[in-house]
């Protein structure tokens, strides 16, 4: 998936806005919290993208290949996978956890913003 692919994915997501910033990397945000990163990882030649993920998936992907704890993130304490490597196999898979990520966010919103979103109803 390249930067242009992931931007046109996470635009078709409800309640989105776009910014980039953190050294040129495209950040999603939906209710002014951040649901995914694109780039970040300079020291990849390939593109890295960066999700919020659930406790158990958090478990199972921060060992899995091409996928490792956030930089930054993680190491605070937040569930923020990494998925360094992305193959024509994959990018459903990366679909999916940025799906996820979006809904994840969007429910810790507050009621009101959600509603105001036309979010989780």
């Amino acid at each position: 998936m390249t930067y242009e692919e992931f931007n046109d994915f996470c635009q078709k997501l409800p309640a989105t806005t776009y910014v980039m910033q953190w050294r040129s990397s495209h950040v999603w945000k939906v209710g002014g919290k951040v649901f995914a990163i694109g780039g970040w990882d300079k020291s990849r030649e390939q593109p890295a993208f960066t999700f919020k993920v659930s406790e158990h998936n958090y478990m199972v992907l921060q060992d899995q290949p091409g996928f490792r704890p956030a930089p930054y993130l993680a190491s605070r304490g937040m569930k923020w996978i990494q998925q360094y490597e992305v193959t024509a196999d994959t990018i459903d898979e990366l679909k999916y956890y940025l799906t996820e990520s979006h809904r994840i966010v969007s429910l810790g919103l507050t009621k009101k913003k959600q509603n105001e979103l036309g979010l989780n109803q």
